[in-house]
């Protein structure tokens, strides 16, 4: 599982100082893009080097606990599935030990020049396969 931290700021939440709730996705998308560039594949190299982009397609967020201005963060990515077009992400946010949201996320491969549906290459494939900890519903 890879965890990427970060920190509340004044720009993320609302006046009372609750982080707003279209932020979360925010810091969701930073989780995976971060991820990606672990794994070696940033943005750039994905979309120059295999003319690949990922969009997300679908998306179920569960809100269990607000996060607060100042709070650390925690934020979890887990591939739970991957297929010819398509990724399936497990993500959750916590503070310490307590979870204050969990979401699946399905990304779709995209053609960087066209947007239009593509497999995700072979080698990239097989390398985010590996990295996969359960079959996908």
């Amino acid at each position: 599982m890879f965890s990427w931290p970060t920190r509340v700021y004044w720009e993320d939440t609302d006046a009372g100082g609750v982080v707003y709730h279209a932020q979360y996705l925010a810091f969701l998308e930073r989780a995976r893009t971060e991820w990606m560039r672990a794994l070696g594949h940033g943005q750039e190299t994905l979309r120059a080097e295999h003319d690949l982009v990922f969009a997300v397609r679908a998306m179920r967020v569960d809100f269990r606990a607000p996060a607060r201005l100042d709070d650390v963060l925690d934020v979890s990515v887990s591939l739970s599935g991957c297929r010819r077009a398509s990724l399936v992400l497990d993500q959750a946010i916590r503070r310490g030990g307590s979870l204050l949201l969990d979401a699946q996320v399905r990304v779709a491969a995209l053609g960087a020049a066209d947007f239009r549906p593509r497999a995700i290459p072979d080698a990239l494939y097989a390398e985010l396969k590996s990295h996969e900890t359960k079959i996908a519903e």
